[in-house]
């Protein structure tokens, strides 16, 4: 259960401010990245991911 960042990422920096509870998403290169070792998809707080609505260019998609 973990998100990926696609090569759509425009690497605006959203998502980081949305991954609050786990900091699975750190800045890559050229794009971000998400640790699927850290994500859990926002399960804490209700089971919806808080990154995939900040994506202006929806790069945020299930692994």
């Amino acid at each position: 259960m973990a998100l990926k960042i696609t090569d759509d990422c425009v690497a605006c920096g959203a998502c980081v401010d949305a991954c609050d509870i786990n900091t699975a998403i750190s800045e890559g290169d050229p794009i971000y990245v998400i640790d699927p070792a850290k994500c859990t998809e926002c399960s804490e707080s209700g089971g919806e991911p808080k990154c995939q609505p900040m994506c202006a260019v929806e790069a945020i998609v299930k692994a």
